[in-house]
């Protein structure tokens, strides 16, 4: 029997069908990248208004730099007892607050490093001062943080992120996700565990009926396969998610390239090219076809290719980054302004609306 062509793949995308792994592997290697883009945005239009754009307005705050997972990408952490190593106070959070807000701000991205001097009373405290004393939704803390918190709560995860729940958290990212795969996980971040760990907080969350978002950070020695199979384990999570019907599940997919500056990979890998990530963030959007909104991540490849990506299945632009720490320690920082923002998104040709973390309109 044989393959169906690549044109014959295409209209079954057009046609609103699921494609499998291998189908979807050969789109990414075979595909013209303007046929990506028909096909990304025809699935893209199927879950979002076809004129409208997103953007949150939120603050990407590193509670804490100290680390005890050594991940070889990260150029951001401090080894504990490094008197480089920071946690922020009370005071510095009220401030960041105050700023947030100021500007029409509505939550905190909230991660950090594992921390081994914090206790589970500190994050549980964290997230209740920021949540209701400064009126702030937290999409806070990656699978591997809270790992170490159901550690230090002695709880199931199912146990520990409902206290976070009751706390006041509103939703998990999806950090720490890079690929999905033993092999590159083994190689870049040996003490993350195995794609299991990641997949095991989300899957909890999900239970409990906590949203998610799903990452992928690629270009660090994956192979395209791989990166398929990153997509194949978030869409059959998401099936699961959406099955319950409990209001859990992934709300939307970014990928970025991996950023090598300041980390033992620079010069290594090469970066990404600009046609690379539309294609990887087009098959994303092709392949993850449960999930609602894939963001473009002009944080990482600049205003002219974030704004590209929206032709390319993307449906929201992310945030305006007031902070960010962790991308610009490896050497690369872009950010805008609300009316900037406005802008990007207006001259790409869409009308740009605010949201919240989890999507709901401002």
């Amino acid at each position: 029997m044989s393959l169906p062509s690549i044109t014959d793949l295409l209209e079954e995308v057009l046609a609103g069908r699921r494609i499998n792994e291998a189908n979807a592997l050969r789109l990414f290697e075979e595909a013209d990248l303007a046929d990506l883009s028909r096909a990304a945005t025809a699935v893209r239009n199927r879950h979002n208004d076809p004129a409208r754009v997103s953007f949150v307005v939120d603050r990407n705050v590193n509670y804490t730099d100290v680390c005890n997972v050594y991940c070889t990408f990260c150029a951001f952490y401090h080894r504990p007892g490094d008197a480089r190593g920071y946690v922020l106070t009370e005071a510095q959070l009220r401030k960041k607050a105050e700023e947030t807000k100021a500007v029409g701000g509505t939550g905190f991205l909230l991660q950090g490093g594992v921390n081994p001097d914090l206790p589970w009373e500190y994050y549980l405290g964290l997230v209740r001062f920021l949540h209701t004393e400064m009126g702030l939704w937290v999409h806070g803390f990656s699978p591997v943080e809270i790992h170490m918190m159901a550690k230090l709560s002695g709880q199931s995860l199912q146990a520990t992120i409902r206290d976070l729940q009751q706390a006041g958290l509103g939703s998990i990212p999806g950090g720490g996700a890079e690929i999905l795969v033993d092999r590159i996980r083994k190689k870049i971040a040996p003490l993350k565990g195995g794609p299991e760990k990641w997949l095991e907080v989300m899957e909890a969350a999900h239970e409990v009926g906590m949203a998610t978002t799903g990452t992928m950070m690629f270009g660090i020695g994956e192979s395209l396969a791989e990166r398929v199979e990153h997509f194949r384990v978030l869409r059959e999570q998401q099936d699961r998610a959406l099955a319950r019907a409990n209001g859990g599940g992934h709300t939307a997919f970014v990928a970025w390239p991996f950023q090598s500056g300041n980390t033992v990979w620079e010069g290594k890998i090469p970066k990404p090219t600009d046609a690379e990530y539309l294609r990887t963030i087009a098959i994303a959007r092709i392949y993850l076809d449960n999930f609602p909104h894939i963001q473009s991540s002009w944080v990482t490849m600049g205003r002219k290719t974030g704004q590209l990506a929206l032709s390319y299945g993307c449906d929201d632009m992310g945030s305006l980054m007031l902070e960010e720490n962790v991308v610009s320690a490896a050497g690369t920082c872009h950010s805008v302004n609300r009316d900037e923002m406005n802008r990007m998104i207006q001259s790409a040709g869409f009308e740009a609306w605010q949201r919240d973390n989890i999507y709901g309109v401002v």
